[in-house]
């Protein structure tokens, strides 16, 4: 009765319009108050829940995100790209592809890398004879690859909803080559669809200009040898090497490109903080919510339940895909993670998964839902960007939807896929 007192008021809250952060906070009050516990416990637990040095990283990443997004460093990138495989039929699609592994590599955000990618791109493709609503597609499965590849700023929200246990840098580097491999995917079915409807070519980049385009995009790629460079080699912690960023990105925009005007600084950090105390506030009842969950000992319940139904890990692993890509098309990312995280990492500690593999698993389906509808962020901002309704975008995308489902099987039944590079890198 008392799992369902608090989950229960928790959606009815979210049905009438409460935003997800306030039902949250609003629920544990009412599951605190059924169980009887003092209200000064939950006071207490929003309070724990955002006083951790970690979370100085996701501020930093996302300010570092947004000065480099509209600091030029995206437009570079891109014809950084353009250099390496613009010539190739298709070769437009995959320029998008790589110019998102580049920029998720910096931003930490798919909706950033949507919308920075996006805007340039976009119309390029569809000036060259793209379809819109293809390029669309791309724009936006390809931006996935940023919930996946260093700094992920959701790697930090998981580690936080696991309580800390789950290192930051292991996540990191753990997501890099289940990354590349999206983005391999979605080349290979770029290639092949470019072939089969005859998509243009791209014009060979003469050398003095590619040398100078790959000089220019030189100082923004630096950002993810220092990001990367640094954690793996132990100079700096992950918390540390967001700091880092802030301050290479503000040099390089502001002294290298100076593309963006001094008197713009304040509004883009008003921007910045406006939705970093979104980001706070979820994150602080999200602890709360979590608090009263393990007091009525509602992960304990899932777990037995699922074990339950069967003692297969495969079996348990597939069922838990299901329930994330569902909810993953309900509701955003990052409540999701703080919400399900206490509950089922009981689940895949009993049938033996790795923590670090599970953040994976779970950062995958989850990416899937944020381009999914009805609730899709990155979605919305692609279409938008692109100028198209969302139905267009949504039909372009189901091939797309394949492949990023050959991902997630791939992520969630070849562990080494997110085990083997951490634990090469971190035994070091």
């Amino acid at each position: 009765m008392e799992a369902y007192i608090l989950l229960g008021s928790f959606f009815v809250l979210i049905l009438i319009g409460t935003p997800v952060a306030y039902a949250m906070g609003m629920a544990a009050l009412i599951g605190a108050w059924y169980i009887d516990i003092p209200l000064d416990a939950v006071m207490i637990a929003i309070a724990n829940g955002v006083n951790k040095f970690s979370l100085l990283a996701i501020p930093f990443f996302v300010l570092a995100g947004a000065i480099m997004a509209e600091g030029g460093m995206a437009r570079r990138l891109v014809a950084f790209a353009n250099v390496l495989v613009g010539f190739i039929r298709g070769g437009l699609s995959l320029v998008n592809i790589l110019a998102s592994t580049f920029f998720g590599a910096i931003s930490g955000s798919s909706m950033a890398d949507t919308a920075s990618v996006g805007t340039v791109l976009i119309p390029e493709m569809v000036k060259k004879g793209y379809p819109r609503d293809f390029a669309t597609a791309v724009t936006v499965s390809g931006s996935v690859q940023a919930i996946l590849i260093p700094p992920s700023h959701n790697a930090v929200i998981y580690s936080l909803a696991a309580g800390g246990t789950v290192s930051i840098a292991a996540l990191f580097i753990a997501g890099v080559l289940p990354g590349l491999l999206l983005g391999l995917t979605l080349a290979i079915m770029c290639l092949f669809m470019a072939r089969k409807r005859n998509y243009p070519k791209g014009d060979v980049i003469p050398l003095r200009q590619a040398l100078k385009t790959c000089a220019d995009a030189l100082w923004g790629l630096m950002t993810m040898v220092i990001i990367l460079g640094g954690i793996l080699s132990g100079v700096f912690t992950a918390t540390e090497s967001a700091s880092i960023a802030v301050l290479w990105a503000f040099f390089v925009t502001m002294f290298i490109y100076r593309d963006y005007r001094w008197n713009e600084l304040p509004k883009l950090v008003h921007r910045t903080v406006k939705t970093l105390s979104i980001v706070m506030i979820l994150i602080a009842f999200a602890a709360s919510f979590g608090y009263i969950m393990t007091l009525m000992q509602i992960p304990l319940q899932i777990t037995t339940a699922l074990t339950a139904l069967s003692d297969n890990r495969y079996v348990i692993l597939a069922l838990i895909n299901v329930l994330l890509l569902v909810l993953g098309t309900l509701m955003d990312m990052a409540p999701l993670i703080l919400i399900l995280t206490p509950i089922l990492l009981p689940v895949i500690n009993s049938i033996g998964v790795d923590p670090v593999h599970f953040g994976m698993i779970m950062m995958v389906n989850l990416g899937i839902g944020l381009i999914t509808p009805p609730v899709g962020g990155v979605l919305f901002v692609g279409a938008a960007v692109a100028k198209l309704p969302m139905e267009q975008v949504v039909k372009a995308l189901l091939p797309f939807f394949g492949a990023l489902l050959l991902v997630l099987i791939a992520v969630t039944y070849v562990p080494a896929l997110s085990l083997w590079l951490p634990q090469t890198v971190l035994s070091r």
